[in-house]
């Protein structure tokens, strides 16, 4: 095939230079955040850049977010956390352990009794419905599905869809149960003394993020800045803010990071799967919706705070939604942290287990898929 030429050929997103690339990412994405921003949706500085990202990835060949910088987005996202979390957390926790533990426990077993019956169904090739539907710790989960006879392809892209769509569905439930966006206006250009006053958080974020990067462990990234922010916090009394700027940053890379998994060719090789994984996310999700309502009537929990706490999506996405609406973050935030944690205990050992029965190989009716 000859080359594109012209103007053929500057409308070919394949043939862009990655300066070009970026450029159009990021006009897109502010753009799409502006308007999401003005229609006064929650978490606009994460959800328009990951359409944006999801759009260029989808069109042609994405660009690539280098790791120290998705490190360092997350490393803010960890300090902003910290910085809702009241110094009695523990103490919290620790009344009221029986609804954190089955809050948490509740949606890993619903996650696996899905991917199990999925598994089961014969779609997806070996063990990757086990491994895809786990609810957290994505990279952790993709990376350790190989040796676990997953398809890697599948299991990311089940695993950055379900994060997408709770994201998504989180940020429309949140605006139609009226949690809007702050009334209160957002300090975009920061005074100097601003600036001054989150120094302390802005070392913490450079320095938890060097720690939590050489810790052979996912999602330390993300949990270390937030436990150094914590200590700093309740042993030092330091003052932990993050400036608007650096949060929408933050959440803009982490929303391209997302957004560029969904390349054309991981989209080509998930289409005939797409519309049955697309249903059991949808039904994860529409179960967490359940467990949430039994918080609101048996704990007393207001609804919306029930619904971010139990969402299956990603905890540093669920962060940033609850962070620009009037919920109890504590609660949220402990809910999937603790999540988190329970599934990087026993997820993968759990996986193991329930493939062991398993008998789908790769010759099942979709190995094919994408080839």
């Amino acid at each position: 095939m000859a080359p594109c030429t012209g103007l053929q050929g500057f409308f070919s997103p394949a043939t862009w230079a990655s300066p070009v690339r970026w450029a159009v990412l990021a006009v897109l994405s502010l753009l799409l955040a502006a308007i999401l921003v003005r229609l006064r949706l929650p978490a606009a500085t994460l959800l328009g850049p990951m359409a944006a990202a999801i759009l260029l990835a989808g069109a042609g060949r994405g660009v690539r977010v280098a790791r120290p910088v998705f490190l360092v987005a997350q490393g803010v996202v960890g300090v902003m956390i910290a910085g809702h979390l009241p110094p009695s957390i523990v103490h919290e926790v620790a009344s009221g352990w029986p609804v954190f533990l089955a809050g948490t426990g509740s949606t890993l077993v619903a996650a696996t009794l899905l991917g199990w019956a999925l598994m089961r169904s014969g779609v997806l090739p070996g063990t990757t419905a086990i491994w895809g539907s786990s609810p957290g710790a994505a990279p952790a989960m993709i990376v350790m599905s190989d040796s676990g006879g997953a398809d890697m392809r599948l299991v990311a892209f089940m695993q950055y869809l379900r994060v997408v769509a709770c994201a998504v569905i989180a940020m429309v439930v949140a605006r139609v149960m009226g949690g809007g966006a702050p009334a209160q206006p957002v300090a975009w250009l920061p005074e100097l003394s601003g600036w001054r006053q989150a120094g302390p958080a802005l070392a913490i974020v450079l320095c938890g993020t060097l720690i939590g990067g050489r810790l052979p462990l996912p999602g330390t990234a993300l949990l270390a800045p937030m436990a150094l922010a914590m200590l700093c916090k309740l042993t030092l009394g330091l003052p932990i803010m993050l400036p608007a700027p650096v949060l929408a940053t933050g959440f803009c890379i982490i929303g391209w990071v997302i957004g560029l998994r969904f390349s054309a060719d991981a989209l080509r090789h998930v289409a005939r799967v797409f519309p049955r994984v697309l249903a059991s996310i949808l039904a994860l999700i529409a179960i967490c919706g359940g467990f949430a309502a039994l918080l609101v009537l048996f704990a007393g929990v207001d609804p919306l705070t029930a619904y971010l706490a139990t969402s299956p999506g990603g905890a540093d996405s669920v962060a940033i939604i609850a962070s620009s609406v009037t919920v109890d973050i504590p609660f949220i935030m402990t809910m999937q942290i603790g999540r988190f944690i329970l599934v990087i205990a026993i997820g993968p050992a759990l996986a193991r287990r329930l493939a062991r029965g398993n008998r789908t190989g790769p010759g099942s009716s979709c190995a094919g898929a994408g080839g």
